[in-house]
């Protein structure tokens, strides 16, 4: 569903997977700069949401993703995945219960097969599963999150909130996608389905940090998480990099990520121009390549920040900081 803000003079609509809203309106650095400072918002609208109802909503999602959602509190923000039986990420759920009801914001394209997938591990259990992106909406806007409210903070500062679809800020410029993405890669977030694969699962990508309790019962995947946590050595790693100020494009999502001599050890995902840190990317790449390894990023020369330690998991402390309040 096509953004009305794209009829905005100067928006410029953005590439896949954003495609239905803008990626800025004319003044990309000085949007990133109003959003970092308070004065923006951004319109995620294409991002897809879901709505589970009913009085065993709670125990029901939490049999089947990976964060402990039977003790979920009102209003209280958290995160989890969806995983296949080998432990891949299937989905990236950003969940709040309002009292009477679970909803959940995920990638543009999700909101569908998700609650395809749902509607067929109802049985018999009272819950409703229903699509509401036709009137609902996700932007992401100054904080803080007002209590009593659909709302997700942000390390940066952001706040992102479900809203009746049409519904934004008053009194603050809109500022295009390009601003939001910087910020979250500048954070070393990965977004699902740009800086993950079909083969992810989530000690590579971080997640256990915000979206996986480790001692909560069985789900579907549970084995994988488990087992890594336990042993170590997942074969994957996310990396920042910092890429050549020098060179005028960014790399593409998806190309390959290579160390001297052109051996491919990786892929990249999100990348963008941030208004203080210059073109910077999320990448992935394999658990054993050397921490101060110089690397390719698309042709694109990078230096890497460690997201993901090749240690994860098998005895490292992994920094929950940014994890949801627990729950049980």
């Amino acid at each position: 569903m096509e953004s009305p803000l794209l009829q905005t003079p100067g928006a410029v609509p953005a590439d896949a997977p954003d495609r239905e809203v803008a990626a800025h309106y004319g003044e990309p650095s000085q949007e990133q700069r109003a959003l970092a400072d308070g004065a923006a918002f951004v319109d995620r609208s294409n991002r897809g949401v879901v709505r589970i109802s009913g009085p065993d909503r709670l125990s029901w999602l939490h049999s089947l993703l990976s964060q402990h959602l039977d003790a979920l509190q009102p209003f209280e923000p958290t995160e989890a995945l969806l995983l296949g039986a080998k432990g891949h990420i299937e989905n990236h759920l950003f969940l709040i219960d309002d009292g009477e009801a679970v909803w959940a914001h995920v990638e543009p394209g999700s909101a569908a097969p998700l609650v395809e997938f749902l509607d067929r591990m109802r049985f018999m259990l009272r819950v409703e599963v229903e699509d509401v992106s036709a009137s609902h909406a996700v932007v992401t806007g100054p904080g803080p999150a007002e209590p009593g409210t659909l709302s997700w903070p942000d390390a940066a500062g952001t706040v992102t909130r479900v809203v009746p679809r049409g519904e934004f800020p008053e009194g603050l410029r809109p500022a295009g996608i390009w601003a939001y993405e910087a910020l979250r890669i500048a954070e070393h977030r990965p977004r699902f389905g740009v800086d993950t694969d079909h083969r992810t699962i989530p000690h590579e990508a971080g997640y256990v940090e915000t979206a996986v309790h480790l001692n909560k019962g069985c789900y579907r995947g549970q084995e994988t998480v488990a087992r890594v946590h336990n042993l170590g050595r997942p074969p994957r790693r996310l990396v920042f990099l910092h890429l050549d100020g020098s060179v005028d494009r960014l790399p593409a999502p998806g190309d390959p990520v290579e160390i001297p001599g052109g051996r491919n050890v990786g892929f990249v995902g999100s990348a963008a121009r941030h208004h203080e840190l210059g073109p910077v990317a999320l990448a992935m790449v394999k658990r054993n390549v050397p921490v101060d390894a110089e690397l390719l990023a698309g042709g694109v020369a990078a230096a890497q920040e460690v997201v993901v330690s090749p240690d994860t998991g098998a005895n490292a402390q992994i920094d929950l900081r940014r994890r949801p309040a627990k729950h049980g």
